[in-house]
């Protein structure tokens, strides 16, 4: 039987039970290589494959990292994934919930709607000992997915600079109080550290209970706290990845009006 998702996150239980639907891909997003030389004991979720956002989710040939791909490359390499325009598509990562947030939000910008994140990732579906397996599925045919690009999902360099002093704008920075507040190093080499003008602080990690999200509640009134009358959010880290959790969250109390500044940080502080 096929599912629709109709929800940006799913749990472990629904995962489960859905399982085997018939338009059902599962995508293991997580940042490192798919198969780590001498790794011993590799876990999956039953029926994933691997959804490399480092080297085919990405534009390779972009002077940062993690930049949005073209519409056409994202296109081939999801019909790769056997992804078709009907496919329901459930993104996890190694972590709970990191990578898959960008995948997620990147899927939703090329058109694709019919997508959820689970709750949890891998660590929340191994601490509830559920099956794993140790290979991915071969993906048996190309799909028909088709990719059309919504620019409102993203903002560039230019974007920003015409936003920061935009009063019904806020933007809300994913990285730890330390990095925004410049008193930690930038993890990339040669990065300046600060943050963007007029920006304010929001560590993704103050979202989570464990490895799952805190109640819809506890999440809408974080947001609360910092959006005093703003109508657009405008969310920002380091590369890009973890500003996705940001908007994912944001999405999942019913915001509207969201974007993720693709380049973040790392382009940020080095273009200014």
């Amino acid at each position: 039987m096929d599912v629709v998702l109709d929800t940006p996150l799913v749990s472990t239980n629904w995962l489960m039970k859905h399982i085997n639907a018939t338009n059902l891909v599962i995508l293991n997003t997580s940042m490192k290589a798919k198969e780590v030389k001498g790794e011993t004991l590799l876990q999956y979720i039953p029926n994933s494959q691997y959804f490399d956002i480092k080297y085919k989710f990405s534009a390779m040939e972009a002077p940062f990292p993690n930049t949005i791909p073209s519409a056409a490359q994202f296109a081939i390499e999801a019909q790769k994934l056997g992804i078709h325009k009907n496919t329901a598509i459930v993104v996890y990562d190694d972590k709970g919930i990191y990578s898959c947030a960008r995948a997620y939000w990147l899927f939703k910008a090329f058109g694709h709607d019919n997508v959820a994140v689970l709750d949890g990732g891998l660590p929340q579906w191994l601490i509830e000992n559920k099956p794993v397996i140790n290979t991915y599925i071969k993906t048996l045919e190309t799909g028909n997915f088709e990719s059309e690009y919504n620019s409102s999902y993203f903002k560039h360099f230019e974007d920003i600079q015409s936003l920061i002093n935009i009063e019904t704008c806020l933007i809300l920075d994913a990285r730890s109080k330390a990095r925004f507040n410049g008193t930690e190093k930038e993890l990339r080499i040669g990065l300046r550290s600060g943050n963007i003008p007029n920006s304010k602080s929001l560590p993704y990690t103050n979202l989570f209970d464990g490895y799952t999200l805190k109640s819809r509640a506890e999440i809408n009134e974080i947001f609360n706290n910092l959006i005093v009358e703003q109508e657009q959010l405008v969310f920002t880290c380091g590369s890009g990845i973890t500003a996705c959790i940001l908007a994912l969250c944001a999405l999942h109390v019913n915001y509207k009006n969201l974007s993720v500044y693709d380049g973040s940080w790392t382009e940020y502080g080095s273009l200014t």
